[in-house]
């Protein structure tokens, strides 16, 4: 018996105190935003060189021998955690992708990669950015004018959005509605429309029956401001009640103010029944003027500047990174991770209904496993202290019979 007998016992305390540490972190990580649940592995360790050993009946084997117990962790990256609803604006949470990492960066350049969403804004030297609770900056694709085109290439996100919008003119309306077919000779759909002098106006667009035509009314337009014209003074409709020309009517208006604008009514949708001369929906690429009112993320990771009733204005989108072999990153902290070589190939995801805004992704950790884990490794610990006593008391009776 030599001291090489201790080994295995002392690898044995010490890799049950690292196993007992794991489960502490995850027991105090169980509320962290974006937190994986973390895994103390185990596995032998081996000598050097092999040894044979004999038998009474004259075999022979040979193994190498153990020499104790190793760990290693692993972090299961790849779990989803459970979305929470937490009502704050720069919230967002990644959802239904395992393989999706917001992207962010320290001062000094560094990029990290996490799933704890739970972002703030922040303003430095008169430049407010969007960053994560330990104060690194979340990294996305800047808008171009504020509208649904983006820059392709990653960059810190600065909230930069104007505290007022003027109204944006009207060049296109879809319109939903029914002409009644029957007891009506005339019919009215008013439109609200914008342009770059009027911040809101009434087009009154008027079908009335042309007695002479089965099916066809005279169209005509007016408003208070201006005159207006359609390129199309007949509108047609089908036997069963469906639209049969024109499909689009430009129509030209004259402001009083002596500026002038083209809007193009799509009136394809329109309908002739019996029932009365209703709007369904009207849809329109204008918008009144407006004063910023607050920011919201899409489902789409798109942080958006809003002005009540007008159309938002883009900020940026989020730059959410996938890579070949997520699983092989390597943990930071608490919620980061860094890129590596066995990573493989990074590239940035489709956001497309990706991000539920609002929202965190809560700790995978789950209290009944690590306490029952705490119990297992307090019962090995207490073992292996077992046995590195009774290899003490061994050990001391082997010197005491030689003295």
């Amino acid at each position: 018996m030599t001291i090489a007998s201790f080994i295995p016992s002392v690898t044995g305390l010490s890799a049950m105190s690292h196993s007992l540490n794991t489960v502490a972190d995850n027991i105090v990580n169980m509320n962290t935003t974006g937190y994986k649940q973390k895994n103390t592995l185990f596995n032998t360790m081996l000598g050097n060189k092999g040894f044979n050993y004999g038998s009474q009946s004259g075999l022979h084997s040979s193994r190498v021998a153990i020499t104790g117990v190793n760990t290693w962790d692993r972090d299961n990256i790849l779990q989803q955690g459970l979305i929470s609803n937490t009502g704050k604006t720069f919230d967002v949470a990644i959802s239904n992708s395992h393989n999706a990492f917001f992207t962010v960066t320290d001062d000094a350049g560094n990029i990290f990669y996490t799933r704890a969403g739970d972002f703030s804004k922040i303003t430095n030297d008169g430049v407010t950015y969007l960053q994560t609770s330990g104060g690194l900056h979340v990294l996305g694709f800047k808008s171009i004018s504020g509208g649904d085109e983006f820059s392709s290439a990653a960059e810190e996100i600065i909230i930069d959005a104007p505290d007022y919008i003027p109204q944006r003119e009207t060049t296109h309306v879809n319109v939903l509605a029914n002409v009644p077919s029957q007891d009506v000779t005339s019919s009215i759909y008013t439109i609200g429309i914008y342009s770059n002098s009027y911040d809101g106006a009434d087009l009154n667009m008027i079908f009335t029956k042309d007695e002479t035509k089965e099916n066809s009314w005279l169209l005509s337009f007016n408003l208070q401001e201006g005159t207006a014209t359609g390129d199309a003074s007949e509108v047609m409709f089908n036997s069963d009640g469906t639209l049969r020309s024109p499909q689009v009517v430009n129509t030209t208006i004259n402001w009083d103010d002596g500026s002038s604008s083209t809007i193009a009514i799509d009136i394809s949708e329109m309908t002739q029944f019996a029932s009365s001369s209703q709007i369904t929906k009207i849809e329109q690429d204008g918008s009144p003027s407006a004063n910023l009112t607050g920011f919201a993320f899409d489902t789409d990771g798109v942080l958006k500047a809003l002005y009540g009733s007008s159309a938002p204005y883009n900020i940026a989108k989020l730059a959410i990174t996938g890579f070949t072999a997520p699983e092989n990153l390597d943990p930071y902290n608490t919620t980061l991770y860094t890129a590596n070589a066995d990573v493989g190939n990074s590239f940035y995801v489709d956001t497309t209904e990706l991000v539920t805004p609002n929202s965190i992704e809560r700790s995978t950790v789950d209290l009944a496993e690590e306490f029952s884990k705490m119990i297992v490794t307090q019962r090995a610990y207490s073992l292996n202290a077992q046995s590195f006593t009774v290899n003490d008391e061994m050990l001391s009776l082997l010197i005491d019979l030689k003295s």
